[in-house]
């Protein structure tokens, strides 16, 4: 058994598939006799919280606890683990060198393709273990990588088709940090045209032949698959409704970008006759299990659609904001019945702290009211329903049963010096005011991964990133 003890601890939101109940434990691999408090979901932070660990999993969870001898104590406030929704690890390459002059998206899009053109397996797995690594300094620790360069330079599957999705998965083992790798469908350049240049490593020869390799991509521990349509633009209706179908058959989590530009609303209307939305409709790609990245420009009917059918929408506020995306309806998602997370995208930033006050920063702009989402909202949106959308669901809470996870805050920088004044006011301090540099300590699964804010495993990560960048811009 290892023993933590937390100077303060927000428990997380009690997990949705206990219909609200206050329950001793969670899960078939709870440990017996496993004993102590639930999660509530509220806005306060517990004090002097025992935490004890059996393997991968909390057997008890005590609040005003006497502080053993033998317990590692973590100094600050500690939070469930964080979950990175959406993420393109190979885009980390790209920060700083595609931020500056007057470019749209597309512009930075033809940077990317040149990235994408030069990686292989072995330099891919460097660059995503380094960025893995980072993300882990920063208390994520699940990563949702949304992977579509699948094959070799000349648009050729590699002699293992699936060399570029066990690349991502063995740095993320090795980063320390849980992953769901989506593999994501890819066929055309647009609607009706064929890919060309660095687009041919993204695209199987048919939807049969990425379900069939798809399917081949076997997860070890600490990793789950999920499947992804890459959006309406790149995937015709019919074959993502094979895709939609396999997700469901296969029972893991679907995604897809949706509705980033409105250039991709205007392509799927003048080829189809329906906004993207609508042909995931019809495609039967929406529902409790299926995300939807971005959703920035919808209309009335698709914010409708997605909140009926419980489809989660995972925002990325900092790459949005950086490729001037536009301000997506991220409060009328949450409201409309659409579980809201967090994503960092493009790299730009690594940080959800900025995600999540970025997303409340972004409402206020939009709508000229403050309040839009409270603290606790948005960490539940980076923790539990985050999570969950990567098919985790027993993440993201700090009770009895769940995998434990700890993410711990420092409280003694000057941006958050004053947050124990009153303990009420400590969960909003860390959501408005902390940065990723504020992390000093990351529990993975009940394994140490981050200490004093050093990463275990990788050591030295910005020599880690400033060699494997510096690799892939020499390719």
């Amino acid at each position: 058994m290892t023993r933590y003890f937390c100077d303060y601890a927000w428990l997380g939101a009690t997990p949705a598939a206990m219909g609200g109940a206050t329950p001793a434990v969670v899960g078939d691999a709870t440990p017996r006799g496993a004993t102590g408090a639930a999660p509530t979901g509220g806005t306060e932070a517990a004090r002097d919280v025992l935490l004890e660990i059996v393997g991968d999993r909390f057997v008890s969870v005590v609040p005003c606890a006497t502080r053993p001898s033998d317990a590692v104590h973590l100094r600050g406030l500690t939070i469930p683990g964080l979950a990175n929704v959406h993420s393109h690890a190979f885009h980390r390459a790209l920060r700083g060198r595609a931020q500056s002059g007057p470019r749209t998206f597309w512009a930075w899009r033809e940077q990317m393709f040149l990235v994408a053109a030069v990686l292989t397996p072995d330099t891919y797995y460097e660059l995503a273990r380094a960025t893995y690594a980072e993300m882990a300094l920063t208390g994520i620790t699940a990563v949702g990588e949304f992977h579509y360069l699948h094959h070799a330079r000349d648009g050729r599957p590699y002699a293992d088709p699936n060399a570029m999705g066990e690349a991502l998965l063995a740095a993320a083992v090795e980063a320390g940090i849980r992953i769901t790798l989506l593999d994501a469908c890819y066929l055309e350049s647009a609607p009706g045209r064929p890919v060309e240049g660095p687009q041919r490593r993204f695209a199987d020869e048919s939807v049969d032949i990425w379900a069939a390799r798809a399917e081949g991509l076997v997860a070890g521990p600490g990793a789950r698959t999920g499947a992804a349509i890459h959006s309406m633009r790149a995937v015709p209706p019919g074959a993502a409704a094979v895709v939609a179908s396999a997700a469901r058959r296969r029972g893991v989590p679907l995604h897809f970008h949706l509705s980033e530009q409105v250039a991709e609303n205007e392509a799927t209307l003048a080829a189809y006759g329906a906004s993207p939305t609508e042909l995931l409709v019809a495609a039967g790609a929406l529902g409790g299990s299926s995300t939807a990245v971005h959703a920035t420009h919808l209309t009335p009917s698709d914010l409708e659609r997605l909140g009926e059918s419980r489809t989660g929408a995972c925002i990325c506020p900092t790459t949005e904001r950086d490729l001037a995306d536009g301000i997506g309806p991220a409060r009328r998602l949450a409201s409309a019945g659409s579980p809201v997370t967090l994503g960092s995208d493009s790299q730009a930033v690594i940080d959800l702290f900025q995600e999540m006050h970025g997303l409340e920063d972004a409402e206020r702009l939009a709508t000229g009211a403050r309040g839009n989402f409270a603290a606790s909202e948005l960490l539940v949106a980076a923790t539990r329903d985050g999570h969950a959308a990567l098919g985790w669901p027993e993440c993201g809470f700090i009770v009895p049963g769940a995998v434990a996870d700890l993410v711990t805050v420092s409280l003694g920088s000057p941006r958050l010096a004053d947050a124990d004044l009153d303990v009420r006011d400590i969960v909003a301090h860390v959501v408005f005011a902390a940065s990723a540099s504020d992390v000093t300590d990351v529990v993975v699964g009940g394994r140490p991964v981050v200490s004093g804010g050093r990463h275990r495993l990788v050591g030295d990560v910005a020599t880690a990133l400033r060699r494997s960048v510096a690799t892939v811009l020499d390719s």
